[in-house]
């Protein structure tokens, strides 16, 4: 499980860096996933630290996300109350 937290999380990363609208929430979605994954893997203790790498991953991307898709929210709101 912490595998798949991680990979989750560097998805979440790249998806919240490179694109936005819809996929913005699909790395939201990832990364709460990664989340849970992580949360769960970490009771595991021979891949403890491949889990919290996937859980730190999960929430620095989860933040991302969410913080790109209200900045792009606010723009699109921004322009359209300028016509």
């Amino acid at each position: 499980m912490g595998v798949a937290s991680l990979v989750l999380g560097i998805l979440s990363i790249v998806i919240g860096l490179f694109t936005t609208g819809v996929f913005g929430w699909l790395g939201a979605i990832f990364a709460i996933i990664g989340i849970v994954l992580g949360a769960v893997g970490r009771k595991n203790p021979e891949k403890q630290g491949i889990a919290t790498a996937g859980l730190v991953c999960s929430i620095i991307g989860l933040i991302l996300c969410l913080i790109l898709y209200i900045a792009c929210a606010a723009c699109v709101g921004g322009a359209a109350a300028l016509m």
